[in-house]
């Protein structure tokens, strides 16, 4: 049973020479969202294409170019709010936000401020021992991303690529309900892995395809409860936004180290700047970037070429009836129906294609023997590969190895030997025990036989076993080595235990 609280979930303390302090931390995740063209044109999204190759006359801002909404893009909004447990807006409305980057020709970004096509929801993150946070989730909206400024392939010059220009970004906005660096790292985990279940976005941090804005800011202890009670940010402290983090431990060092820096300004009597901040992962420090804006500084207003976004309900609704099962609910279910443990549980449905590649590989097999299968053979095998599960052994192979140790054909040692050479020539689990000569020995006779060899040969460790029965174990071990593991462990340990006497 999960405990689950956003009203007093346990803070990050940190303590000062004044006193201790705690962490709070906001998130907005930047999510690309998955869709094959852009938010107002039809120019392709895909990553890794040649510079300003993927750019429409739209993208480049030229004149007399009017956006056109790609319905896919919305249907995926909608969908990820669904996900989230968070209220679909049936009506909703894009702004301008007004700004000058060299990567941005708009000189604008098409966002949306004042009506969100999703509203409140949450995210469950699991932080161990049954212990979960309900992280509350303050609205999603679409907006198009800008482009990318190169500054490393010039010593005089940068370079302007405009293929992300117009690429669509789904920003989850959280409440700063985020107790603590672990706490943030695990929130940006869970909701990558809510949106690949979904479909929506495929959550390569490395490409940037999801990146995290963190607001940190400090306070006293019992103001954040405070805030609760009261909903007045102003108990939390002034924040400063970290931009654009792509990686889980560097959202947690970025953290750590703003919390500090502000903590070491507050107890030196100064007053903490409300900007934006950059993370330097060599140096481990967070660096100024500019003031932080607010609204008014964008000179948000209206779209004039978008009319307002309405959306029927029957639309919702049908996009609800398709959705697919997501973390949570496969994880209790592979727990109710597998008899799974809650860590296996959660390793097979870490990862939306892992979960798959655990039902296909099941053939009606014993699901707690496919699971330890998977998670202490193939998965070991794969994370030293630096490949998938899929790669190192097709589902079919998994069920034709299982099936065999189900039936006795192969003991589970010899059954590790099996994917082994699986793994090393590609050919059939089958085949390769019977070619091998590697299937289990069933016959009593044969096993007793070297049960009586082994105890005779050994007269003094069976007086040793006699006093102690744990012993009886070397005999087991003496006997499967004999048969080169192909006896039956269970035959084995019977017929020691019966010709010892225990």
């Amino acid at each position: 049973m999960l405990d689950l609280s956003f009203d007093a979930p346990k803070p990050k303390v940190i303590a000062g020479a004044t006193g201790d302090w705690e962490l709070v931390i906001g998130m907005e995740i930047h999510a690309q969202v998955s869709t094959q063209a852009k938010l107002f044109s039809g120019a392709s999204t895909t990553f890794g294409a040649e510079p300003n190759s993927n750019v429409s006359f739209i993208d480049a801002a030229m004149p007399g170019m009017l956006p056109v909404i790609n319905e896919f893009c919305i249907e995926q909004a909608v969908r990820t709010g669904l996900g989230l447990k968070a209220q679909i807006n049936l009506r909703s409305a894009f702004d301008r936000k007004n700004y000058f980057y060299p990567d941005n020709p708009q000189g604008y970004q098409i966002s949306q401020l004042y009506h969100p096509i999703v509203g409140e929801g949450e995210v469950i993150v699991e932080m161990g021992a049954g212990i979960a946070r309900v992280v509350r989730i303050e609205r999603i909206h679409v907006e198009q991303d800008a482009g990318k400024s190169i500054h490393d392939m010039d010593p005089n010059m940068s370079f302007i690529d405009l293929n992300r220009t117009g690429v669509p970004l789904m920003e989850i906005v959280s409440r700063p309900d985020i107790r603590g660096p672990e706490e943030a790292a695990a929130y940006v985990g869970k909701l990558r892995q809510i949106l690949r279940y979904l479909g929506t976005c495929d959550g390569n941090m490395q490409n940037g395809n999801l990146r995290a804005d963190v607001n940190v800011s400090v306070c006293r202890p019992g103001q954040y409860e405070k805030y609760q009670e009261t909903q007045d940010f102003g108990h939390l402290g002034t924040r400063c936004e970290i931009k654009n983090m792509n990686s889980m431990r560097f959202i947690q060092q970025a953290i750590d180290y703003e919390a500090r820096r502000q903590i070491a300004i507050l107890e030196d009597g100064g007053k903490v700047d409300q900007e934006t901040r950059l993370y330097d992962p060599d140096k481990g420090e967070t660096r100024s970037m500019r003031s932080k804006e607010e609204a008014q500084d964008y000179r948000y207003f209206p779209d004039p070429d978008l009319l307002p976004l309405e959306i029927e309900q029957d639309w919702v609704d049908a996009i609800a009836a398709s959705m697919p099962e997501l973390p949570d609910a496969k994880k209790a279910r592979f727990m109710s129906d597998f008899g799974l443990t809650d860590y296996d549980a959660s390793v097979l449905t870490a990862d939306v294609e892992l979960a798959r590649y655990f039902e296909e590989s099941l053939g009606g097999g014993d699901g707690k023997r496919t699971a330890n299968w998977i998670i202490n053979e193939v998965l070991g095998r794969a994370n030293k590969a630096e490949v998938t599960p899929r790669q190192i052994a097709a589902p079919a192979v998994n069920t034709a190895i299982l099936s065999m140790v189900a039936k006795d054909e192969i003991s589970t040692k010899i059954a590790k030997d099996v994917l082994e050479i699986h793994v090393e020539t590609g050919r059939d689990p089958n085949e390769i025990v019977e070619t091998e000569g590697m299937k289990q020995v069933t016959d009593t006779g044969a096993i007793e036989a070297a049960v009586d060899e082994i105890i005779a040969a050994n007269p003094a460790q069976v007086e040793k076993a006699k006093q102690n029965p744990k012993l009886a174990g070397w005999f087991v071990g003496q006997v499967m080595k004999a048969t080169g593991g192909k006896a039956n462990p269970a035959a084995v340990n019977a017929l020691v235990t019966a010709k010892l006497g225990l």
